[in-house]
């Protein structure tokens, strides 16, 4: 006797405009709604997932083919995915790669994230970048099929700049980092070796991704991470000769009560700050954030230097920059250090009279790209000279001075 063939399940995507996608339903049988956005990255499609800043929004792939290489516990962001729901062209049941330990549809099965595949992720793609931002609501769940119900869940959803979706993803207490980069299966290649460390900082989890912890530690950073709420008193405590800000999800403006211990630790020690602990940063010097029409998402976006004029290849990932009227209008000196060559937005910031620097993309992106993880050697060598006694801005270090 044959096996039953088992018939693919139906899923429906709502967008808010009234929209309507069909395919076929992959991952946890649930409905949820969020904000859609897109991803050009061609691969590192489990790097997304894990991503913490995909909090509050349902992701959108423009890579045809997903899930090849399967997943695997090394390449985990952080302890599981936020994101609402996955959005794919094609989705691959069956991995094929030596490090698979788990198939793309039982990973987001395991986390409970809802997904959908055979829909035509072009027009979708097209519409978010005609139309910008809005929220959809997606159905994989047999029972909750209906479109007028999925319509008016998706209208109803809240917006991100009304959530505190850093609150969602922080981690509850804080604790010590210790391992560096992933080098290989264990038992194939030798330990690699990890730098003493010389330079103690805290890290603030907005979000963190694990990655960016693996470097610092790989750049001699004794690294505690604290959760968003960690006050300026507590963090001193600490005795950190750095303070990090992490990456995370939504809008900065809505994170409560961090700018003001930030200004305050702004004063006192070396600060380097990445994505949204960059727009944070900007925030508590005096500055404003504005929602992108349909954000940077993806491992190929273009961010000039304006200092060298060199260009690197970047990965980003935020709906929301910095605007750069309002730093100057703040009084304080800071400058405008890396810009991004699609629209201008502010990539990356410096002040002119303090330790401080930040970039808006990702220099510790895996699998990539590598172009700008010189930044955590920056961020090294200017905590080692302000140690030191040195005196030493983010301006100087940032022209590599």
């Amino acid at each position: 006797m044959t096996a039953a063939l088992s018939l693919p399940k139906p899923a429906r995507l709502v967008l808010a405009d009234g929209t309507i996608f069909r395919g076929t339903a992959q991952g946890a049988s649930a409905v949820a709604a969020g904000e859609l956005c897109f991803n050009t990255s061609m691969t590192g499609y489990q790097e997304i997932l894990s991503d913490p800043s995909y909090a509050g929004q349902l992701v959108t792939m423009t890579a045809p083919e997903i899930g090849n290489v399967g997943t695997n516990p090394e390449d985990d962001e952080s302890r599981r995915p936020f994101l609402r729901g996955f959005i794919v062209k094609e989705l691959f049941a069956e991995p094929s790669n030596y490090r698979a330990q788990e198939s793309l549809p039982a990973y987001l099965e395991r986390f409970g994230i809802p997904a959908i595949s055979g829909l035509d992720t072009r027009a979708l793609v097209r519409r978010i970048r005609d139309q910008g931002f809005q929220n959809a609501a997606l159905s994989t769940d047999p029972a909750k099929q209906d479109e007028a119900e999925l319509l008016a869940l998706a209208r109803s959803a809240a917006p991100l700049e009304e959530q505190d979706l850093v609150a969602e993803v922080t981690c509850e207490a804080s604790y010590e980092w210790k391992e560096g980069g992933w080098k290989g299966i264990e038992g194939q290649l030798p330990p690699a070796a990890v730098p003493a460390p010389q330079l103690r900082v805290v890290a603030y989890d907005f979000g963190v991704k694990r990655n960016i912890l693996r470097l610092l530690v790989e750049h001699g950073f004794d690294v505690t991470v604290v959760p968003a709420t960690t006050s300026a008193e507590e963090v001193r405590a600490l005795s950190p000769d750095a303070v990090f800000l992490s990456n995370g999800p939504g809008d900065p403006a809505a994170v409560q009560g961090v700018r003001e211990h930030v200004r305050a630790l702004s004063q006192e020690y070396p600060m380097f700050g990445i994505c949204l602990g960059h727009q944070i940063l900007g925030l508590a010097l005096g500055g404003r954030t504005r929602k992108l029409k349909f954000g940077h998402h993806g491992g190929n976006q273009p961010g000039k230097d304006l200092a060298t004029g060199k260009v690197a290849i970047c990965a980003e990932n935020h709906g929301y920059a910095v605007e750069a009227d309002s730093l100057r209008e703040a009084g304080e000196p800071v400058e405008i250090t890396h810009v991004n060559l699609n629209d201008d937005t502010v990539e990356g910031l410096a002040h002119q009279e303090r330790p401080l620097f930040s970039v808006q993309y990702h220099p510790e992106a895996s699998p990539g790209p590598h172009d700008v993880r010189y930044f955590f050697e920056r961020f090294r060598t200017m905590t080692l000279r302000h140690k030191a006694g040195e005196t030493v801005s983010g301006a100087q270090i940032s022209k590599g001075n």
